[in-house]
């Protein structure tokens, strides 16, 4: 019966992680310039000792679902949102460059332009840094960004620097575990004419609750299954013990 348990519990701990993976979908499904997780699993030969007779389940995520989520529009200046294959320049924890949709902007007292999750916003010239104090901050098309000094004319707007806003495609990008997103190997991604910049609006996240629910509900019902089966392999077990013990 040991094969039976084995197959058994390998597949209820991946069962438990892609509920816990289609569970985090759903809890970004208001997160703005969220990407839905995709989730896969396939057996795999397990190798060791003797003849390679074993297998077991591994969940993995192949991949995130790239399709551009719904554009709603904010009003507030320092929100963007970006065209189809636009991904706005971040810095990472390590001060790489990586990518996000997340176009939720602030401006710290420091005066740098960071993300809602606190990412430094990348620019031409590096992170930026705009002067403060300044009565109004604006993005153009091509993602220049254009601010008003404190005291300056109502129509005087001065642009400072050019977000960073890179090209890519779905088979160029994959995501990391903080959430952003960076080329795949021997892939390089740059600034392009072809991108838009929308001042005023967010992109919000491409998460289909019914479609998740589903998913959670059918990861719960595999879960139960395998739970069955390595009670079956105990009853088995208790079976073969009791004929012995008669014979």
């Amino acid at each position: 019966m040991d094969k039976m348990v084995y197959i058994a519990a390998s597949g209820a701990k991946q069962s438990l992680q892609g509920l816990a993976l289609k569970a985090n979908n759903l809890a970004n499904a208001n997160t703005t310039g969220f990407k839905a997780d995709f989730a896969q699993a396939r057996s795999m030969q397990a190798f060791g000792e003797g003849l390679p007779t074993r297998v077991f389940s591994m969940q993995e995520r192949p991949g995130s679902n790239m399709v551009s989520g719904g554009i709603v529009q904010t009003g507030r200046d320092l929100d963007i949102a970006m065209s189809d294959n636009a991904w706005l320049a971040v810095q990472d924890a390590s001060g790489n460059e990586a990518y996000t949709k997340v176009g939720t902007l602030n401006v710290t007292a420091q005066g740098m332009l960071v993300t809602s999750h606190g990412r430094q916003v990348i620019g031409e010239g590096g992170p930026v840094i705009l002067p403060v104090p300044v009565e109004k901050i604006g993005f153009s098309q091509d993602g220049a960004i254009q601010v008003r000094p404190q005291g300056a004319p109502a129509n005087f707007l001065e642009e400072i620097d050019t977000l960073r806003v890179v090209e890519a495609n779905s088979s160029q990008l994959e995501k990391g575990n903080d959430g952003l997103f960076r080329p795949k190997a021997n892939v390089t991604v740059d600034t392009s004419a072809n991108v838009k910049v929308l001042s005023g609006s967010l992109e919000m996240s491409n998460v289909n609750p019914v479609h998740e629910m589903v998913d959670m509900i059918s990861h719960q019902r595999q879960f139960e299954l395998q739970v069955k089966l390595m009670k079956t392999a105990e009853e088995i077990d208790e079976r073969q013990d009791q004929l012995l013990r008669i014979v």
